[in-house]
Formats: structure tokens, C-alpha cells, sequence
């Protein structure tokens, strides 16, 4: 099993750019995959974590419903929002400026074969790095991704942090998660996020009222991310 992990951090770069070359790394990994099968020796599958920031943009998925948009094509342009239909789960989210959205595209058949627990790592990953700003974040059964206020309380509304969305074929990922950093909530009006009506959407920012370093945060993320899945990051002058 390899489980050496090419990183590399795309800066901000427009949404549509970084879904090809996502495409690209997972024809290459399945590619590897399945050459392996006419070889006596077979060589590694490569693995890749990228980060990145987006311009403003609704995607929805493939279980998404078009009614959780709630605004027609002007709209969109007038608010400077792209909105792309594409082939990961999940149903509608935002990404834009101030998020880390992180696109890992892993061969699991080096690390574990299980795409909840997949999921549940990446998770687990993302509550360890709140929890070393000191906000304490967890799951709610039944919905993925990361919240506060996750445990029942009257008194308190659930609030999404970090929304999660995958797409895996022969045991190969892409698509991913997106942390809500300095992220402009505003823009989380215009849809239903993620298909849920009764909870709400917050940042590390809003939550500690400052604003954070996103280059700090994204080290400590991607730390937790290669300790959670064991995993040997491969850094560009790192």
C-alpha cells in the first residue's frame, strides 16, 4: 500500500479549473489501477491532497434539488455566483473566498476500503483542527459533515461548519470537504444548505469573532488530515 500523498495548495483559482484538474489526477489514478491488472509487478497508485479557495459559486449534487437555489440567473449575476450541477453526493453548497476547500483524490485500496469511514476520517480530521482553536465541534447521526451545537439542546441551533461531498469509483475519491473560515455566510441565503431547513450555517471566524489566518489553519488542517488516514504528505518546499 502507498500511502505517500502529493499535497498541493491551488491558491484561488476558479472553480471549473480545479474540477478538471481533479478530473485529471483521478482518470490518472484509475489508469494506474487498471494497467496493474496486466502487470506481474505492479506499481503504486499515486495519491493527491489538494486545497484551494474558490470565487463564488453554488454547486449542487447529484441528489440535489434545483428548487434548494433560490435564485434564477440574474440573480446569480447580479450576486457574481457561478452554479455548476456536478457528480459528487450531496446536495447544495456555497464555496467562495475565505473557505479551505480540500479535494482529496486517494486510492483507498492503500489506506482502507470503506466510504463511511472515508468520510467519518475526514471528519474527525477537521473536529481535531476546531478543537485546537477551542471550538468544540462533532457529527449529528444521519448527516454528514461537521457542526456545533451537534449534541440535542433546546436551547441551541445546530450550526454546519464544514460540509462534506465525494465521489468514489474503483475505490478512488475526489470531490471533498469545505471549511468555513472567514467565509461571507451571506451568500449561504440564496440556497438551502446542503437540503436542510431547520439548522444553521457558521465560520471559525464568526464563532471566535476574529479574523483568522487561513495559511495556519490550512497547515493544521492538513496535518490532522495525514495523521487521521496515517498518511505521508508530500510538500512542496515544505
Amino acid at each position: 500500500m502507498n500511502k505517500e500523498v502529493e499535497f498541493q495548495h491551488l491558491g484561488l483559482i476558479d472553480y471549473q479549473e480545479a474540477w478538471d484538474f481533479q478530473e485529471q489526477l483521478f482518470r490518472k489514478v484509475i489508469e494506474v489501477k487498471l494497467s496493474n491488472r496486466k502487470r506481474n509487478n505492479p506499481v503504486p497508485t499515486p495519491n493527491y491532497l489538494l486545497f484551494c479557495e474558490h470565487n463564488h459559486v453554488f454547486t449542487i449534487g447529484k441528489s440535489g434539488k434545483s428548487e434548494h437555489l433560490l435564485l434564477d440567473q440574474q440573480g446569480l449575476t447580479q450576486n457574481q455566483v457561478k452554479f455548476y450541477q456536478i457528480n459528487r453526493g450531496g446536495d447544495i453548497t456555497y464555496h467562495g473566498p475565505g473557505q479551505i476547500v480540500g479535494y482529496p483524490i486517494l486510492d483507498l485500496d492503500n489506506f482502507f476500503t470503506d466510504i463511511h469511514r472515508y468520510l467519518r476520517t475526514l471528519e474527525e480530521a477537521v473536529i481535531k483542527t476546531l478543537a485546537d482553536y477551542e471550538i468544540e465541534a462533532g457529527r449529528i447521526e444521519g448527516l454528514t459533515g461537521v457542526w456545533l451545537d451537534h449534541r440535542p439542546n433546546p436551547g441551541a441551533m445546530p450550526r454546519k461548519i464544514c460540509a462534506l461531498g465525494v465521489k468514489a469509483s474503483r475505490w478512488v475519491t475526489m470531490h471533498g470537504f469545505a471549511l468555513n473560515i472567514n467565509t461571507d455566510l451571506s451568500y449561504f441565503n440564496h440556497i438551502v444548505p446542503c437540503g436542510i431547513e431547520d439548522k444553521a450555517v457558521t465560520s471559525m471566524a464568526k464563532e471566535l469573532d476574529i479574523k483568522l489566518d487561513l495559511n495556519e489553519v490550512s497547515q493544521c488542517l492538513r496535518n490532522h488530515i495525514a495523521s487521521e488516514f496515517q498518511m505521508q504528505l508530500n510538500i512542496p518546499n515544505d
